[in-house]
């Protein structure tokens, strides 16, 4: 990951990828709105085909 605010982003994606968490438990999270963080649940959802704002 590369990027502007990357460290906001980059805990969760270590978490899940160390508890080997899928796109779907990403995806099911809860996210507060409006965040940076909304991204990382909207490319999960994106993997499984249901994403909202895209």
């Amino acid at each position: 990951m590369i990027g502007a605010n990357v460290s906001d982003l980059l805990a969760e994606v270590v978490l899940a990828f160390e508890y080997r968490g899928s796109s779907e438990d990403i995806g099911i999270t809860v996210h507060s709105h409006p965040t940076l963080s909304e991204t990382t649940k909207e490319a999960a959802l994106a993997v499984l085909g249901r994403a909202i704002h895209i």
